[in-house]
This record gives C-alpha cells, structure tokens and sequence, in this order.
C-alpha cells in the first residue's frame, strides 16, 4: 500500500483548455487494462521536456528530443507495458511508426507527435496494437480524462498519480494539472518515471525549456527508490496559452514566480507520490543535509543514505542501527569531510553530536521515529550554509517480490 497516498478523485483535477485525453486497451502486453493515452493540443501551445540521462536511452526519448528540436508539437502517444528500450535501430523504426501512424489519424505530420513507452526492456514495440488502438484513445478524447490517463500510463504502481491547482496570473485564472507514473528502478537524472504536466498560461517558447528544468531539478530530480536510473525518463511541459494574461517572458517576474511555484508545488507532489508508491515501500523518508560547502556535497551525503541497502532496511525494519547513517555519510565522496562537525537527527531527537552519539540519545527515542510512516532524516555537515534535500523511501520484502516477478 502507498505511504499516505490516497487515490485522486476526477473532480479534483482542473481540465486544461487545449488539452483533451484520449486512452483505450490496446492489448500491448495484457488484455483487459488501459495501456494507451493520446494527449491532443490544440495549435499555438508550447511544449518542453527533460529526459533521462541514461546513455542507453530508449527511442521514444530519442525521437522525442528529434520532434521537440523542431518545435509544433500538436500530440502525444503513451504506451505502457512495453519500455522499447533496448531495441536498437528496430526500436527507432517502430517508435517513428507509431508518430506516423497517430499523425495520419489526427492529419499532422509525424515530427509534431511525441512517443512516450514505459515497460518491460528489450521486447520489441507491437506497433501494430498500438496502432489498432488508437481510433478508440482518439474517439475517447475529452478535456477531463486526466485521471484516465494517470490510470493508463501505470506499470507497477499501485494508485495513479494526478495532481492540480489554479491560480491567479495578473488577475487571470491559470489552471494546472499533472500526472506521473513510476515505482521501482527510480533515481534522478530522471528517475523510471513519465511525467506529464500542462497549463493554460501564456509562456513564451523562449523560457519554456528553463522552467521544465527547473522544475524537474526541484520534484523528479530529488527522489529515489533504488537508485536504479531508467533508459525511458521523460517530463514533458505543456503551456497552451490560451489564458487571459499578458505572455510570461521571464521565470524572474512576479507572473513568472507565481506560475512557477503553483507549477513547482504539483511537480513536487507528482514526485513525492511516486516515492510514496515505491515498490514495497512502507516509510516515506526525507533526508535533508544541511551546512555544506555546495548544494552538490549535500546531495552527494543525500543520496548517499537515501541508496544505502542498510540504511533502508533498517528503516522498514523500524531498527535505530543508525550507525549505518554515518557510515553514508563518510562514503559519499567529500575528501576533506571533518567528522568532528557532523550532528545527525531523526525528526527531533538529536541522535550524533559533533561526529559520535549524542551523550543524551537513547535508542527507544530513534524506534519510536523510525516506527512512523513518516521520517525526516538530518545531517548537518558544519562546513558552510547550503543545504538540500532528497525523498526516498525503505526496502521491504516485498520490493524483491515486486521485481523478481515483474515479467511474470
């Protein structure tokens, strides 16, 4: 079960104008289950992306950075079951296909339709079902099928993932609206994660690309499940334009900053839901690191606990072997770390003071945190003022039940 994630409600989400959601059962890898999502913009939106930085990247994100160079993007096919990864020039072939095949039913050319695949690696594409499909994903179009498509764009999740809000932009009434999916092989960089986020605000192409990776660098960039980084990562940024306010030209001006932390606080969300649905998990960690030289050391001691086998199983074992934590942190890479400046806390209780156990820490207050659903991990280095966080969660038995039989 997910750690305090209940299921979204339909009237939760706010249709975006411009926006409208096809999905239909296309029998890609099992019957009976929404597989396949076609996403419809309506002309004059703007659409970025951030992709996975795993060099055995899979086609559709290679494609997809192919379509995005030359802009006019007017839809979108998801398939889940099948990641076309691993598929060589074959893959390349089938991912272009299905553009083709979608263009000609929507009349656009093939380079204005982005390919999305999530699944098992290294079978080849069934193009043909996908295509057979996606008359039924077309006539299902409809502005409010947000939750349609969270549903079919899951693998191993447990619950979809969709988030929204509405705010004002120079007194304009902006919506926006997002979907995820992801639960097991999660690490940034991106993590085994689709994203899908879209708006009725005006930006200019020209800011489009540095708010989709701010935005990543603050949500999708910061969580992990097992540290395993996918070959089909893709967040991909939708702004219709087709609100009433002037355009956002600078993520800097008070428009631009209300419409980034409205857009921040669903990416977030989007990406916490995927920790909180990670394979197995029965514990939600956040691990801040505080009082680094960089933000980049800090993330370096972040993910460092937030990967550790240990660590993580220590936690779903509500066990306070929190030396395992300290370890982490001397292993995470910082050369001239002094050991002597580092305090380590669990929530509230002050566990390592100045490099060894805190004289007044006692271990039934470490077990009485780590039995909650809920845990904050903090690390304060004693090196400087920055600081950052990352979200993570525990390995249970059930993680290596979820992946020993994923293809089963």
């Amino acid at each position: 079960m997910p750690v305090n994630l209940p299921a979204p409600q339909a009237a939760q989400l706010h249709p975006v104008p411009g926006v409208r959601i096809g999905v239909a059962e296309a029998g890609v890898r099992k019957a009976n289950r929404k597989d396949l999502s076609v996403f419809l913009l309506d002309p004059g939106a703007s659409v970025a992306g951030v992709f996975t930085r795993n060099r055995f990247c899979a086609a559709p994100v290679q494609v997809c950075r192919e379509h995005l160079a030359h802009g006019d993007i007017r839809a979108m096919v998801i398939n889940t079951g099948n990641a076309n990864a691993g598929t060589g020039e074959d893959g390349l072939a089938r991912a272009r296909a299905t553009c083709s095949a979608l263009a000609r039913h929507l009349g656009l050319a093939p380079g204005q339709v982005l390919p999305f695949s999530t699944g098992v690696i290294m079978e080849p594409l069934p193009v043909d079902r996908i295509e057979k499909g996606m008359p039924a994903a077309i006539a299902d179009a409809n502005a409010a099928n947000w939750l349609r498509a969270a549903e079919g764009i899951m693998t191993t999740d447990t619950v979809p993932k969709a988030f929204s809000r509405q705010v004002k932009v120079d007194g304009a009434t902006v919506t926006v609206t997002g979907i995820s999916k992801g639960a097991g092989m999660i690490r940034p960089n991106m993590a085994t994660m689709l994203g899908f986020m879209a708006t009725d605000a005006c930006i200019s192409q020209g800011v489009m690309q540095q708010l989709a990776f701010e935005l990543a660098e603050g949500s999708f960039n910061r969580v992990t499940v097992d540290g395993d980084t996918s070959t089909n990562d893709s967040f991909i940024v939708i702004a219709t334009n087709q609100a009433r306010h002037a355009p956002v030209t600078s993520l800097d001006s008070a428009a631009g900053k209300v419409l980034k932390d409205a857009m921040a606080e669903v990416a977030r969300a989007l990406a916490q839901a995927i920790v909180r649905d990670g394979e197995g998990a029965t514990k939600f960690i956040t691990v801040r690191v505080e009082g680094g030289a960089t933000r980049d050391e800090c993330l370096k001691v972040a993910y460092a606990i937030a990967h550790s086998p240990l660590v993580k199983t220590a936690f779903f074992a509500s066990d306070p072997n929190l030396g395992r934590i300290l370890a982490a942190v001397g292993y995470a890479g910082i050369e001239d770390l002094d050991q002597a400046k580092i305090d380590l806390f669990l929530d509230d209780v002050h566990v390592a003071a100045g490099g060894g156990r805190n004289p007044s820490y006692r271990e039934e207050d470490g077990q009485r945190v780590m039995k909650q659903s809920e845990i904050t991990v903090r690390v304060v280095l004693g090196r400087g003022s920055a600081a950052d966080q990352v979200w993570t969660c525990d390995f249970s038995h059930e993680y290596v039940t979820i992946n020993a039989d994923y293809r089963s």
